[in-house]
């Protein structure tokens, strides 16, 4: 399985791959109601070293999406920024206190069936974490191993009954998780894709399901679909290997 080393190399390699993210914006006709979520990076609870991922259960009780698997987040308040909002959400969620000099940088925005439009945010978050789930919002919170979403047949291409395209699924330990939290995973923790089936997903996953697109170049002539990475196996050995 691949794995993650939560170092300093790791950080500095994200960083770099997120400055140079060409973040592209979706225009608001003015019935989405603008969200920010936290992709937050921080170290595995069970000792490994390894870099891990916050992933929370809502409690059901919540009138909105009650009961599913989500990123730390939530609405956009006036006068807020999209970062302001993910780190405040952050704390009244799970507790848990970080600032801007935590943020690395953001993702595309992400517009919903539901009328959403959310706008990911990436926090690295130092190792030995405390996370005290907020009863009245969050059922349970994990940390997740990134090497997770390398696992073989992930993702998963599915159709539903409520759409007419399919939609995007990853298998975790703890469940599997749908779109939207599966798309904006996907993205963060891309890597290069090969040929067969994988990229015969990949090519039906940028053209019938709702995650930018712009980034896998097609070739059909060859059959081989690849994605620009943010999270790069190779750019991460290089900047281990530079320390």
């Amino acid at each position: 399985m691949t794995s993650f080393h939560f170092d300093d190399a790791l950080r500095a390699a994200v960083t770099k791959n997120l400055r140079g993210f060409d973040v592209r914006r979706k225009p608001d006709p003015g019935s989405l109601k603008h969200a920010a979520v936290a992709v937050v990076v921080t170290a595995a609870d069970d000792g490994s070293g390894e870099a891990a991922f916050l992933l929370t259960k809502r409690t059901p009780r919540l009138r909105a999406h009650g009961g599913q698997w989500a990123l730390p987040g939530g609405r956009v308040d006036a006068g807020e920024t999209i970062e302001q909002t993910a780190l405040r959400e952050l704390h009244e969620e799970l507790g848990v206190l970080a600032g801007a000099d935590d943020v690395l940088g953001t993702l595309d925005d992400y517009p919903t069936r539901s009328g959403y439009l959310i706008a990911p945010v990436v926090v690295w978050l130092p190792a030995g974490l405390q996370i005290t789930p907020n009863p009245s919002e969050v059922a349970a919170a994990y940390r997740i191993a990134c090497a997770e979403l390398f696992v073989e047949g992930s993702p998963e291409i599915v159709a539903i009954e409520e759409s007419d395209r399919p939609i995007i699924r990853l298998p975790l330990p703890v469940a599997t998780v749908n779109a939207p939290t599966a798309a904006v995973l996907y993205q963060f923790l891309g890597e290069r894709l090969g040929e067969g089936d994988k990229g015969d997903c990949a090519n039906a996953l940028s053209i019938a399901v709702q995650i930018p697109s712009r980034f896998w170049t097609t070739s059909f002539a060859q059959k081989r679909i690849t994605r620009r990475p943010l999270l790069s196996i190779s750019a991460v050995r290089r900047a281990s290997a530079s320390t």
